[in-house]
């Protein structure tokens, strides 16, 4: 088992379990004994087992992005489901529990704040599970990744219509700005895409 952890400023650590040439069998069996453990993320991939118990600047940055793309959809009275970190898996293969999570008409769009990073490539995990659109927040920097003819290709602009008139750039300013006022990084949102 390889553990790591990773400090931003004085919040909050995160801690991440690797447990590499493990069985989905024992995959599920894990999942199983945590159920009730609020909280833990895991995730499955190519016979390594992550386990996250994400800390606060992870949290923080997680719920900020969901708090920005919910009031771009409402604003815009667009139907969306919310399904946050709920499981998703392809039997056998692959599972993901991620930061958030939308299904937003025929599409699936999954947000993952990257703090610790772990061996699995998420990328590759989130193809298997055939998510459309993958956003990650890593460093300050918001990367989107659109799944297109079965291969994911970095875009600037979200490739889910409801999201495609998001500015990517004001949109990560406002992150930003969400870390010391959620009410200022939504206003200043709503003030870049007036309609």
């Amino acid at each position: 088992m390889v553990q790591t952890s990773v400090q931003s400023s004085s919040l909050a650590i995160d801690s991440l379990q690797i447990h590499p040439h493990r069985t989905w069998e024992q995959f599920k069996l894990l999942q199983k004994g945590l159920e009730h453990s609020a909280g833990i993320r895991l995730f499955f991939f190519q016979g390594t087992i992550e386990v996250l118990m994400p800390g606060s600047y992870h949290e923080l940055f997680k719920k900020i992005i969901a708090l920005l793309i919910e009031t771009f959809l409402i604003d815009r009275q667009v139907e969306f489901l919310p399904t946050g970190s709920m499981d998703r898996e392809s039997e056998g293969m692959a599972a993901a529990q991620p930061d958030e999570s939308y299904e937003i008409g025929d599409f699936k769009l999954v947000i993952e704040v990257i703090v610790s990073s772990g061996s699995i490539s998420k990328l590759e995990l989130y193809q298997t599970l055939n998510i459309d659109e993958v956003w990650f927040w890593k460093d300050g920097v918001l990367s989107l990744y659109h799944l297109n003819q079965g291969e994911y290709q970095r875009v600037d602009r979200s490739g889910i219509p409801a999201l495609a008139s998001l500015d990517i750039p004001v949109l990560t300013r406002c992150i930003l700005l969400g870390e010391t006022s959620r009410l200022r990084a939504i206003e200043q949102l709503r003030v870049s895409h007036a309609m």
